[in-house]
């Protein structure tokens, strides 16, 4: 699969995810804090499946999943 995920947007989605599940810790500690596992794994990865869906990229084009530009 392609990157469909660019560096901005893992940033933003690695910070949410953190911050989501620092809230199961420190905080409200809340269970649900642990949604925050999918924006990290997302944003370590770099492919959104639901952006694959509705075929959004906010990489840019040229760049194959491992970061290497073609």
């Amino acid at each position: 699969m392609k990157t469909n995920i660019g560096t901005t947007d893992r940033i933003i989605r690695a910070a949410v995810g953190l911050a989501l599940i620092a809230m199961v810790f420190v905080g409200p500690q809340i269970v649900w804090g642990w949604i925050g596992v999918v924006p990290l794994i997302t944003a370590l990865v770099g492919i959104c499946p639901a952006y694959s869906l509705l075929g959004i990229k906010t990489c840019r084009t040229g760049q194959s999943s491992h970061g290497i530009k073609q």
